[in-house]
């Protein structure tokens, strides 16, 4: 079967979503395309009212769009075909992963302000990375025994890539002591 087909037949799975699918879909799907709003409406504000942010500010939204359109595929085989398999300790490694994403990019929002937050900042970032890994031995164990499909996994490449993305740039922004960030805020 050719990739194009795979992957019309893993998006039209939406099709199968009951309603608490759709329910989590929205919210988890949802969550990660605020994060592509807020970061990137963020710097346009301050960038429309003078602030100058580095290029690498410009690659948080960047990378969060990557990854927040691979998770919209990915979260689909996740509620569908691939359900029954996550409920076991895939899932628990997801909810881990998840929870250290979520708590690295709180965190290094507070770091501006508190920088004692930048340390679990960076253990959660680094954690949300290994548990990533974890994912991925389930990923690569299902694929070889011919129970994932290469939509799967090309979505999985791309959540790496997206997420890389945004938190180098986040943590290269961090590191260049946040420019553009105080000429923005006083504008909210």
């Amino acid at each position: 079967m050719s990739f194009h087909s795979e992957f019309i037949t893993y998006v039209g799975r939406i099709g199968e979503f009951n309603r608490r699918d759709w329910w989590i879909y929205c919210l988890w799907v949802g969550t990660m395309f605020g994060l592509v709003v807020s970061t990137g409406g963020f710097l346009l504000l301050g960038h429309v009212n003078g602030a100058s942010f580095p290029p690498e500010a410009w690659l948080v939204p960047v990378g969060a769009a990557v990854f927040s359109i691979a998770i919209a595929i990915d979260t689909i085989g996740h509620r569908t075909v691939y359900k029954e398999v996550l409920a076991g300790g895939e899932a628990l490694v997801h909810h881990i992963t998840i929870f250290c994403g979520v708590s690295s990019v709180v965190l290094l929002c507070l770091a501006y302000s508190c920088r004692a937050a930048v340390i679990p900042a960076m253990v959660f970032t680094v954690l949300s990375f290994v548990y990533s890994l974890v994912d991925e031995i389930f990923h690569w164990r299902r694929y070889v025994s011919d129970h994932a499909d290469r939509v799967e996994m090309w979505s999985h490449v791309f959540i790496f890539v997206g997420h890389g993305i945004m938190m180098l740039g986040w943590w290269c922004c961090y590191f260049l002591g946040y420019p553009g960030v105080a000429e923005t805020l006083a504008h909210l």
